[in-house]
């Protein structure tokens, strides 16, 4: 049994409430840690350390080197750390090992590294400002310098289905521009977070830069519209982030918004569908389909739609289903029983509306323990159903036929998420062609793997957020900009 206390202000400490929340594995819905569920008054505490922190310890008024050196005893730290988080990925998120090792531990690893290593040092924090003529009472000559400079108090709050992974692509910018830390985890999926703490200590990181809570809505609430946050970091589903935005809203904080996604994955008809099958199935059952950036609308032209569904359900037929600590599982459990019920809700919508399932719908055979539901493949969709609208969550994936290049542009843009998208073509160029018109933060062309690298911006159009994550474009978020300005004379 895992148990952790919070930790504010470089202390392991109890919460002012009594209190707990319980872990499961979703696979077999054991208990497997407890950890306390934070108050409103815990909240305050560790805001209150982080303004501290901030406001009179030496965390922002580092040099850009002094910053990047404590953070790389924080990253060697971390990855002293690997196995145990990626034990811990597979226990309480359900993630298949391959995955955790990936995706989960190892990735953000690599970018909360090279965040400290490249990005930090080389930013430019201070630029010089070209002379300027004329002023406000006459003929005068002027230079300056613009300072990029941390906001403050940096409140981030990240979901269940990747606690590490959004742990640290938060946390790394957060510190790099000078903030001090609140981070909130999911309620499901605290245990890794809690492991930060440790590191923390480990890298002997100042105390108050870094405090780490739980709680409940209202916790959740007291943390996003507190007066002392100056900026909020959350990823979770749309309906939670308009929330929090509004929160947010009376003290005119920045607001970070990573939400949800119905991405489309459009195949030409001269697309190689022994690349392009693989690809569907991963956006269906990687994670069991929790991901935000999940391309599970496929868009195909009508001359290939029999045979990539043909093939698709082939593909399926080798995933297996099961305990992600067993070596031989491709796909493991949503994350709890609500989750469940929820994609289950929205697979019925999807035969209520007319539509058919060519695979799976139900949950597999011989699984009675654990939040486990079937890969399941939608056909004779309209984009306009619920089930071409609405997120998942879940391994779930819709196949839609269209005419010519115009209705696939029209379909994928059909949605109020614009977070990702996929184009599959012979030709390259063409395919880039047609990127440059869908509505989304991050198009993979056959099936780039860009959004691995540290470098590239992650987020999205229309309800799929606001801001990006990510190397200098996720560390700018978390910068204001000063001008400073003086009389040449």
């Amino acid at each position: 049994m895992i148990s952790y206390q919070l930790y504010i202000d470089g202390l392991w400490t109890g919460s002012d409430g009594d209190s707990v929340l319980t872990v499961l594995n979703p696979a077999t819905e054991e208990v497997i840690g407890t950890v306390p569920e934070g108050t409103v008054s815990d909240v305050e505490r560790a805001v209150a350390a982080a303004r501290r922190a901030f406001d009179e310890g030496p965390w922002p008024t580092l040099s850009p080197r002094e910053r990047a050196a404590a953070m790389l005893r924080f990253a060697d730290a971390l990855e002293a750390r690997t196995a145990d988080l990626v034990e811990l990925n597979v226990l309480e998120v359900g993630s298949i090992r391959a995955w955790a090792e990936f995706l989960q531990v190892g990735l953000p690893m690599r970018h909360f590294r090279d965040m400290a290593e490249r990005v930090l040092v080389q930013y430019p924090f201070e630029k010089p400002m070209a002379p300027t003529f004329g002023g406000t009472f006459g003929a005068a000559l002027a230079q300056g310098v613009v300072r990029r400079e941390p906001r403050g108090v940096a409140a981030l709050v990240s979901a269940y289905n990747a606690p590490t992974l959004l742990n640290l692509i938060k946390l790394a910018p957060a510190l790099a521009a000078g903030c001090t830390v609140v981070l909130k985890p999911a309620p499901a999926t605290p245990l890794e977070t809690f492991v930060l703490g440790e590191v923390a200590d480990a890298a002997g990181l100042p105390p108050g830069v870094l405090n780490i809570v739980t709680g409940d809505i209202a916790a959740g609430q007291a943390l996003t519209s507190h007066p002392g946050v100056d900026v909020v970091s959350f990823t979770g589903s749309d309906t939670v982030g308009r929330l929090v935005y509004s929160q947010a809203a009376p003290t005119l904080k920045k607001v970070i918004l990573e939400l949800g996604g119905k991405s489309a994955n459009i195949i030409l008809p001269d697309a190689d569908l022994r690349r392009a099958v693989p690809n569907v199935v991963v956006n269906m059952t990687a994670q069991t389909g929790q991901g935000c950036s999940l391309l599970t609308r496929t868009l195909v032209h009508e001359s290939l739609f029999d045979e990539l569904v043909g093939q698709v359900k082939t593909a399926l037929d080798a995933v297996k289903v099961g305990d992600p600590a067993d070596p031989s599982t491709t796909m493991g459990p949503l994350i709890s029983a609500a989750q469940r019920g929820k994609v289950e809700g929205l697979i019925q919508a999807g035969r209520d509306e007319g539509a058919q399932i060519a695979y799976g719908g139900g949950r597999p055979a011989g699984l009675n323990r654990g939040f486990f539901v079937e890969p399941t493949l939608f056909v004779d969709v309209d984009n306009s159903m619920t089930i071409a609208q609405k997120e998942f969550f879940g391994p779930v994936g819709v196949v839609i036929p269209f005419k010519d290049e115009e209705e696939a542009i029209r379909l994928a843009n059909d949605s109020e998420f614009g977070l990702a998208a996929g184009v599959w073509a012979a030709d390259p160029v063409h395919a880039y062609q047609m990127a440059t018109r869908i509505r989304a933060g991050l198009v993979y062309i056959n099936g780039g793997g860009a959004g691995s690298s540290p470098h590239t911006p992650f987020g999205g159009y229309k309800s799929s957020g606001l801001g990006v994550e990510r190397g200098e474009y996720g560390l700018e978020e978390f910068l204001l900009a000063k001008s400073i300005i003086w009389s040449a004379r």
